[in-house]
């Protein structure tokens, strides 16, 4: 892996800090000038998925950042997860990504903890439909409630520059003519999921707490998953990246760290 790298906590944020998995004393990233952009960077292509082998750098067993060990995942098939995208682009362009390639703020790749590098997703946002298939070559963002860290042209294809965040939904294509939809509809309402269980009368009693604790839109729903019932106790709608950081936070108070954004 390369000796450092930069750890990115929100977009165009620059904070320089030791590699995941490193050893050694944070280093101060000296800002690169930038290329001129393309005419038009929505008019850049996304890659198209392919099979590719396991980077030899970027995907150690298990990786520590500022005192929390992140494990990469074994293989990406699978692999869906909705929540906040955010994006990284000056300071960090022409930089080493953990695989050990170039960061190119202008092609079309993204950061992400877990997924193995590299890996071909689709980012689809969630509130215009927009979707862009990225290729991930990099470990981030490491800032809490942040899924995805997208290239600054990745961002400008979903429409997400200036909000610099948005809600997403991430899905891994992997097959080499993987041309899944994807498995959300946009523009759906969408909610913070504060816990699942087999039982409805433990749901009922979270529901109960938290509307205790003033959250007056938690509710249960129930779903069947592989023939038995499951009752998800979620809050919501939540419209906006604000509504759901603030309803992750309040629950972090209360002792539920597995929050997480759901579909309808």
């Amino acid at each position: 892996m390369p000796t450092s790298c930069a750890i990115r906590s929100s977009a165009a944020t620059v904070t320089a800090l030791i590699l995941a998995g490193c050893v050694g004393t944070p280093e101060r990233l000296v800002p690169t000038p930038l290329p001129k952009p393309p005419v038009d960077v929505t008019s850049v292509p996304d890659p198209v998925p392919r099979v590719e082998p396991r980077s030899a750098l970027g995907n150690p067993s298990f990786y520590d950042v500022l005192g929390k060990r992140y494990f990469v995942m074994s293989t990406a098939e699978g692999y869906l997860e909705r929540g906040v995208a955010s994006w990284y682009g000056p300071g960090f362009h022409a930089e080493k990504t953990s695989n050990g390639e170039a960061y190119d703020m202008y092609g079309m790749t993204a950061a992400h903890k877990a997924l193995p590098l590299p890996t071909f997703v689709r980012v689809t946002n969630l509130r215009n439909g927009k979707s862009v298939v990225v290729r991930v070559n990099d470990r981030g963002p490491f800032k809490d409630g942040r899924i995805i860290d997208l290239s600054y042209t990745a961002a400008a294809k979903l429409d997400m520059l200036q909000d610099g965040t948005a809600l997403v939904e991430v899905q891994a294509l992997t097959q080499a003519a993987d041309n899944r939809s994807p498995a959300t509809a946009p523009a759906t309402r969408l909610f913070v999921q504060a816990g699942a269980f087999g039982t409805e009368a433990n749901a009922a009693r979270m529901v109960a707490r938290l509307k205790a604790e003033g959250y007056d839109t938690a509710f249960v729903r129930q779903d069947a998953v592989n023939g038995r019932a499951l009752f998800r106790v979620r809050i919501g709608p939540v419209p906006t990246v604000d509504d759901f950081d603030r309803a992750v936070a309040g629950l972090k108070k209360l002792g539920i760290d597995d929050a997480r954004l759901a579909a309808e």
